[in-house]
This record gives structure tokens, C-alpha cells and sequence, in this order.
């Protein structure tokens, strides 16, 4: 393997005496003691614990059969469905280091991603074999028999899974593996360009699915996962419900109603959604007809959810919410109990157990409670670095006056007097106009208030007299029709004369990404090319 990703350094506190039981041991007990018991719920049916892992043992015996090595990276193009469950457990349990890549990204960044991370296999869904092809002809270390279909159809792209595995042995044989091995490797999003590969071990999976078992991801969860398992977001509350022998309920896309359906139906306990999710389940007109009662917890992230959205859900659909704030990256680490500190609706809550917050100024030094800066943070859980690139995993580390390594985080932030985070923009949207900084949560939160708008983000378009000014782009309620100047002066009387939007434009809905946050740059886009020609 080209890349020794053990020998990255470690950043997170080590417990002394620590010691856990690797995933891919663990999950072996549930083929007796839970042989039965639903492990996953797809639309093509329910595997019980004894068919999942029949499943993830035959996909790790072959890739190991195969010449996969202990720490060499598989990787997945997919979206999400039972076999792409049972093939990252199988890489985990054969001792590989699993790579989900994202559909979202471009075929020039995938075939970067795939040289970067030396992936040894690729499996491919049938959605994705086009995006394949388009650069299949570059991946000069993956030969056919590498490169395998998810599908039953393999169309002309190596082998299908279930031929691939014909012969294969079910006998459960996990690797034995430290703490410092790699467990995956995570792309910061980016549709062009090589996005950083973030190298988490299973000291960083392991400390957080103990850690997330406390909200309850545990035997008795019942998960209903709607966001892909190419994200982080996906795999915080998928990887502690199979680590505890729960049932995970997928999706292979997320649809406000089918969620619905599925909940009801399956008496689903705990859900992972990101801020957009909830308001699009929230919105649908037959929301109140379903039982709901089965729900114990909702968790949230990705972006702050807002106070409306949680008041909303809290006053209609049972069970608690947690919102959880954090970088893909580790080191940050937030948790705000709904339930507990309605007054706190506006924050991201407190460090997690075992984490540590402060707030720095541009010349690095630390700033007290209540002052603005970029947050940064140290957690139980942080990543090894990113994959080939010592220099930029350099620029995110902080150290403490005490010597202590934290993560810089991007985002501005401060903490108030009761030591509640508060998030305000990520330190490159920030908007500079005038010599002012301005925040466009603050504007977006303004604009919100209005009772004809549905979403709403502001950017920094270019100005000859401020430098840069704030734009607001609003998309409407269904059935409204009010005019810009309207909704421009609405929002303007509630901000201070530093922070006033200069202009309002409608769109029909916000660029997201798959996992809900508005594409900023996509959205800044047009309107500083104009300036560059």
C-alpha cells in the first residue's frame, strides 16, 4: 500500500488503560445471541443478525482471499442499500480501511480520491456506473477484476457482487487490530478538485460508539438512517447501533413521506437528520396522522437547527431532540439537550464528556467568554490527519498556551456566561464590507422571521463602495407572492446599520448538499466571475 497510514500521528487524548473490543469481533456474538433479532430493514426485505453477518464474513473472507491486507483501503460509489451495509462491515472485518466516495463528486475529483487513498477494490452501484465510465479509463491501479457491481446486473463493470462472492466461506474470522489502524477515510465534500481524505482509526470509531451508546443507540434502537454513508453524519448514529446490536431501518434516498411511513411502521426509535430534513418532514400535510409515539430521540446536525424548527418538533413529534455539533474531523464536540435548555434553543449546547472548547483571534491568541472569534477544540475522538497532506493538517492544529493540540474548527463563535456555544458563520462566508465584519446567520435569521419566507441565505457580493455587500436570496412559502423591497425593509429594521442587506433575489429553492448545508460558493459563484473578467 502506498500510503502507511499508520504512521500519522495521534492528536486525541489516550485513556489510560483503554481498551475495546474492535467492531469486527464484536458484531460476530450477535450470529447467536441475537440471531434472529432484525439487524436491517431496506426495501428488499429484513436480513436478521445471522443473515447480516453471513453476508459482511462471505464479503471479508473474499477480499481477503482476494489480496486485501491489513489497513489497504476498498472503496464505494454507491447510495445506500443493505449490501453496501454488509460490504463496509466486511471491509472492517477483513482488517481494510473503508473509502465512501460521494456520487455528488466530479469524475476528475473520484479518480483523484481513488489514486489518493491507494484503493486496492471499488464497488459500484448501478446509478453510478456511468459516472464510472466517464473515468474509468484513468484508474491505472484497479484492474477489472477490482472493480466489482453492487448489482445484480453488472452492465459491462467487472464482476456482480453476489458472483464475485460464489464459493465464499460465511466462517467468521475478523482481523485482529489495534487502536492505530485505519477504519475509513472520509472526503471533505467538493465537486471539483481532490477534496482531503480524513483518516479516522478505530480509536476515533470506537471512543465515539461508546460515547453516542448514551443516547440510547443501543440493543434496543430501532434507527431510521435517511442520510448516505458516504457521511459522517451517517455513520455517528449507524456505527453505535450495529456496534450494540440494534436494527438500522435504511433508505436508499430520503423522502419526507416514505419516512414517515417507515417510522410508523417499524416503530422507530431514534433518527439522525440534518436541519432541512426536519422541516421537509415537519412541512408534509399528513404529518400529524402518524404515530409517532415509538420516537425517543431525534438527533441533529450537519448545521444549527433553528429555535422555530426545534420548538416545532418538539411541540408535535415525541421523543427529545440533541442537537450535535462537531467536525468530521473530531476535536469539536457539542451536544445541546432540547428537552432540558429550552432557553438554549439557539445554541449547540455544551462540550461533550472528555472535550474542550475555546475561542481564538486571528493572531491566535485565546479571547474570554462572550467575545467573537473561530472556535476550536480538542475531543476523546480526532482524526489521524489528512491522507498525504502534512502541511494542511499542520494549518488546522491550534496549541493551547498549555501545550495541549486542539482542531480548528472554521466556524465563528462564541461562548456565552453559562458556557453554551453559540455558531454564527464559518470564517470564510464571513462577509467584510466596509471594514465591518458581518455575520450572514445574523441576516438570514432576519429574514427568516418573515412570514412569506420558506429558506433564505445571504452571501458577500462585490461592491465598489464597501468592498463586498450582503445579498439575501429568498425562496418564498408556496402561495406568497410579496415583493423584494417588502421583505429587503422587514429584515433591515430588525438589523444595525453595519449589517443591512443591500438587496433581495428570489430563487425557487437553495443549492444543498446531500446532507443539507447550502452551497455557499455555488450560490457566490456567479457574481464574483463578473468581477474577474
Amino acid at each position: 500500500m502506498k500510503n502507511n497510514l499508520n504512521e500519522m500521528p495521534v492528536y486525541a487524548p489516550i485513556i489510560q488503560s483503554e481498551s475495546m473490543e474492535a467492531i469486527g469481533h464484536r458484531i460476530q456474538e450477535f450470529a447467536f445471541s441475537r440471531a434472529d433479532h432484525p439487524a436491517l430493514i431496506s426495501e428488499q426485505g429484513t436480513l436478521s443478525w445471522r443473515e447480516l453477518l453471513d453476508r459482511t464474513n462471505q464479503i471479508a473472507n473474499r477480499l481477503r482471499d482476494a489480496g486485501l491486507e491489513r489497513g489497504e483501503s476498498v472503496a464505494a460509489l454507491s447510495e445506500n442499500s443493505a449490501d453496501y451495509v454488509a460490504l463496509y462491515l466486511g471491509v472492517i472485518t477483513a482488517g481494510g480501511c473503508m473509502v465512501p466516495l460521494s456520487g455528488m463528486a466530479s469524475a476528475e475529483a473520484l479518480s483523484l480520491m481513488l489514486s489518493d487513498c491507494s484503493a486496492q477494490f471499488l464497488f459500484v452501484s448501478q446509478k453510478n456506473r456511468e459516472l464510472l465510465q466517464s473515468f474509468r479509463s484513468g484508474l491505472k491501479g484497479l484492474p477489472d477484476d477490482r472493480i466489482i457491481s453492487l448489482d445484480a446486473d453488472n452492465d459491462g463493470i467487472g464482476e456482480t457482487l453476489n458472483d464475485w462472492l460464489a464459493g465464499a466461506s460465511t466462517e467468521a474470522r475478523p482481523a485482529d487490530v489495534s487502536l492505530d489502524d485505519p477504519f475509513n477515510i472520509i472526503y471533505s465534500s467538493g465537486t471539483t478538485g481532490t477534496p482531503k481524505g480524513i483518516l479516522h482509526d478505530y480509536r476515533f470509531r470506537q471512543r465515539q460508539m461508546v460515547r453516542m451508546s448514551r443516547f440510547g443507540l443501543d440493543s434496543d434502537a430501532i434507527n431510521l438512517v435517511s442520510t448516505p454513508l458516504y457521511s459522517n453524519t451517517t455513520l455517528v448514529s449507524v456505527l453505535p447501533t450495529i456496534f450494540h446490536g440494534g436494527t438500522i431501518v435504511i433508505m436508499a434516498k430520503f423522502d419526507a413521506r416514505r419516512f414517515l411511513e417507515l417510522a410508523e411502521t417499524h416503530r422507530v426509535t431514534h433518527a439522525m437528520l440534518v436541519p432541512v430534513q426536519y422541516q421537509r418532514i415537519l412541512a408534509d400535510k399528513e404529518f400529524d396522522r402518524f404515530d409517532l409515539s415509538s420516537f425517543k430521540l431525534k438527533l441533529c446536525t450537519s448545521a444549527p437547527l433553528r429555535a422555530d424548527v426545534i420548538g416545532e418538533a418538539m411541540a408535535r413529534w415525541p421523543g427529545n431532540i440533541r442537537e450535535v455539533y462537531g467536525l468530521t474531523e473530531g476535536g469539536i464536540s457539542t451536544s445541546l439537550d432540547c428537552g432540558a435548555h429550552p432557553d438554549k434553543w439557539n445554541t449547540v449546547g455544551v462540550p461533550t464528556e472528555g472535550a474542550e472548547v475555546r475561542v481564538i483571534d486571528e493572531d491566535g491568541h485565546e479571547l474570554p467568554k462572550g467575545e467573537t472569534g473561530e472556535l476550536v477544540g480538542r475531543a476523546i475522538s480526532m482524526m489521524r490527519g489528512y491522507v498525504n497532506r502534512p502541511e494542511q493538517t499542520q494549518e488546522m492544529l491550534w496549541t493551547s498556551p498549555e501545550g495541549e493540540v486542539f482542531y480548528r474548527s472554521g466556524d465563528m463563535g462564541r461562548i456565552d456566561e453559562d458556557g453554551f456555544i453559540h455558531i454564527l458563520d464559518r470564517r470564510k462566508d464571513m462577509i467584510i464590507s466596509g471594514g465591518f465584519n458581518i455575520y450572514a446567520v445574523d441576516l438570514e435569521k432576519a429574514l427568516l422571521t418573515h412570514p412569506a419566507v420558506d429558506d433564505a441565505a445571504v452571501i458577500g457580493i462585490p461592491s465598489e463602495q464597501w468592498g463586498e455587500t450582503p445579498l439575501g436570496l429568498v425562496v418564498l412559502k408556496p402561495g406568497h407572492k410579496n415583493s423584494g423591497p417588502e421583505i429587503l425593509e422587514w429584515a433591515n429594521e430588525q438589523l444595525g446599520k453595519s449589517q443591512r442587506i443591500s438587496a433581495i433575489e428570489f430563487r425557487h429553492e437553495l443549492p444543498r448538499s446531500t446532507i443539507g448545508k447550502i452551497l455557499k460558493r455555488e450560490l457566490r459563484e456567479p457574481y464574483w466571475q463578473k468581477t474577474a473578467l
